[in-house]
């Protein structure tokens, strides 16, 4: 691995330099990336080669984050609040200022009414080891803060994945081709993973049948074989429908079911109230087109599924999860090339982060997803800090309304660790400001094709701005966290992460070289790898999680629609954010995506003012009337920061704090809404 000091340097080389590194954002794909930099800036950023499944092409999104890096919003040195809460007017200070102002307040909540009183507060901002949990974990673990459950997205999928899997590595981008039947389910690569596309793409050339799940018509639904336009929270129902289907019909791979599972009597059990007939009426699809998607999945070798998220954001997201990650199991769809299901494959390299040196104190734990009650009602203890970094809770996080209530406390402490100044950053006490990750080291790992690849700053930082671990390292340091020998910064960091990787992988990735998983890229389920439980069989079903869901495991809850508010409003991923990142960057006028048939009932035209609301809050942008959504449901995209919309309110604003049946997650599309006109101004 080249020096730190050489990889820094090769933007003071001469005039221009290309400077590979690698994207570490919340996607599943991790691009190789080749920045040009002249006289120290990036002019120009794509794609590179060493990653063969991303092999050149990046996202637009990407390609243009250098406006985030130089733009107006970018946070340049530290500062503390001189205004009201929310005005975004700051006094700069120096580093060593604003460090101990927030070590301060740390041992002052701490004595008051002890460290549980302090709120850290992250999600995926960066998937990178080297920005979230090495030095920040020990902050939080060793002053015994509150615990923060990571659940606003993924955890519905990820417990179902866990409980009949132990998340199993899944089927990777390269082997797409091979199948003859993929199932998109809950997810548009269009928009997110785009570099699934062409293999999507050449699966049909080879004549693959394509079957896609989603209340839109997307890209690959345009072009699917059965597009199953479900309403919002239905996806459970239409998966146990199938689930029948394979049952009664003759379909279910009864020696796979009592070789390698457990519990596929209850499941069918469990399905067999799902008719095609009841599914179809639920879900509001066409039973025949159901029916169809069911023949196509029982006849064809390899099949695949696709589970993606969008299915999880609601009551029944974990159900969903079982029972459309259970399909394989049941259909036997297991044991060759491009057959079983493809979802994460985050837990691919065996990778403990055992360079968290300290265990997981038993203080309280708070569900993101309840930001806004744990501001407004918490007391034993109340939250008096809290540290947001990795996050930008205002945009992203379920009743918006309720979370800018508590930021606008006088006092609460709020320190907002980030690059650019967020709509949460507007309500800190304290801004810290951070390097994006074209500006110090990382690691990236992929998710969706199975790479990990050592990302290097292509720039100096930016003004004042610093590294994740070495401003944890710094605040560990102030209040006497760290013992001599441990890491205090990023470098001395990434070099432990290096030594305590398993096996072969830090060593390659010294090396310059793109490590390796021990059963290679593209592992064939239950050939190259199997169930990461204690019998390595498929737990079909739990009796723990059966008790722990609000009815049971496959089981529905009926829509939450009332006469006042019938419309479900969904938040899927767009083309110009990762989440709420780059959400600063200007946009054409956000739209709200409705059927004409809902239009027309409401005497509304294409272009209107609208308002969407429900008893949470109201949001006031444009109507784009349009027959790519289904009649029932409306879409605004997620992502959106306030100043996007003509109210400074986002879909957030109209979301509920529930939780999903499964994992605590955030319940997105749960959200039901009325619209109407809104007159001109």
């Amino acid at each position: 691995m080249a020096s730190p000091a050489k990889s820094r340097a090769l933007t003071t080389g001469g005039p221009t330099t290309v400077v590979d590194t690698a994207c570490p954002l919340d996607c599943p794909d991790a691009c190789s990336l080749s920045v040009t930099v002249q006289n120290r800036k990036i002019v120009k950023i794509d794609g590179a080669k060493a990653n063969p499944v991303t092999d050149g092409y990046i996202c637009a999104k990407v390609r243009k984050f250098d406006q985030r890096v130089y733009g107006d919003d970018r946070l340049l040195y530290p500062a503390v609040r001189k205004g009201r809460k929310g005005e975004g007017t700051f006094k700069r200070v120096a580093w060593d200022e604003a460090l101990e102002l927030i070590a301060e307040r740390f041992r002052r909540a701490k004595k008051e009414h002890g460290g549980a009183s302090i709120l850290p507060y992250s999600y995926g901002g960066s998937n990178g080891f080297l920005t979230q949990d090495n030095l920040d974990a020990q902050l939080w673990r060793r002053f015994g803060t509150s615990r923060l459950e990571r659940t606003v997205c993924a955890a519905p999928t990820g417990a179902a994945n866990m409980a009949l899997y132990g998340k199993m590595p899944s089927i990777t981008y390269q082997d797409y081709p091979e199948a003859k039947l993929i199932i998109l389910w809950g997810v548009n690569p269009s928009a997110s993973g785009i570099h699934l596309i062409p293999y999507i793409r050449e699966a049909q050339k080879r004549g693959a049948k394509l079957v896609v799940v989603d209340p839109r018509t997307t890209p690959f639904a345009r072009s699917a074989d059965v597009h199953l336009a479900v309403r919002a929270g239905t996806d459970v129902a239409v998966a146990l429908a199938i689930h029948r289907y394979l049952f009664v019909n003759g379909h279910a791979d009864e020696a796979f079911l009592r070789e390698h599972t457990h519990g596929a009597d209850t499941l069918r059990e469990r399905a067999d109230e799902w008719t095609m007939a009841r599914a179809a009426d639920v879900a509001g699809v066409d039973a025949g087109a159901l029916e169809q998607a069911a023949e196509l999945y029982a006849k064809s070798s390899p099949a695949l599924v696709r589970c993606g998220w969008g299915h999880e954001r609601n009551r029944n997201g974990g159900n969903s999860a079982m029972a459309i990650l259970a399909l394989p199991a049941v259909g036997g769809k297991f044991g060759v090339r491009g057959g079983g299901y493809s979802m994460s494959n985050s837990t691919s390299w065996g990778i403990d982060k055992t360079w968290i040196a300290t265990a997981e104190p038993d203080t309280r734990a708070v569900n993101m997803n309840h930001l806004g009650r744990a501001l407004t009602e918490y007391t034993d203890p109340p939250v008096d800090v809290l540290f947001v970094y990795n996050a930008n809770p205002v945009a992203t996080v379920p009743d918006q309304r309720r979370i800018l209530r508590g930021l606008e406390r006088e006092d609460l402490f709020t320190i907002v660790f980030d690059q650019v100044m967020t709509d949460t950053a507007l309500y800190a006490d304290v801004v810290l400001p951070a390097t994006t990750f074209l500006e110090a080291y990382d690691f990236a790992k992929g998710y969706g094709p199975i790479s990990l690849e050592l990302a290097k700053p292509v720039i100096d930082a930016i003004g004042e701005s610093r590294p994740n671990a070495d401003v944890f390292g710094d605040l560990c340091t102030r209040l006497g966290l760290l013992k001599d020998d441990e890491p205090t910064g990023e470098l001395d960091v990434m070099l432990k992460i290096l030594d305590e990787m398993p096996g072969h992988v830090g060593a390659d990735l010294r090396d310059g070289v793109r490590p390796t998983p021990l059963y290679g890229s593209t592992p064939i389920q239950f050939v190259d790898v199997f169930p990461n439980t204690p019998d390595r069989k498929v737990q079909l079903f739990s009796e723990a999680l059966d008790a722990s869901a609000p009815m049971g495991l496959y089981r529905y809850q009926p829509d939450p629609a009332t006469d006042r508010h019938p419309l479900a409003l969904i938040s899927p991923s767009s083309d110009r954010t990762i989440s709420s990142t780059l959400g600063e960057l200007p946009r054409p006028d956000v739209q709200l995506l409705m059927h004409p048939d809902d239009a027309a009932a409401r005497g509304l035209d294409d272009g209107d003012l609208v308002r969407i609301f429900n008893d949470l809050g109201e949001v006031h942008c444009k109507l784009d009337i349009t027959a790519e959504i289904r009649p029932g449901v409306v879409s605004l995209p997620k992502g959106l920061w306030r100043r996007s919309t003509r109210n400074n309110s986002t879909g957030t604003a109209l979301v509920p704090d529930t939780l999903t049946d499964l994992g605590g997650g955030a319940c997105f599309n749960d959200a039901r809404v009325q619209v109407a006109s809104l007159p001109s101004a």
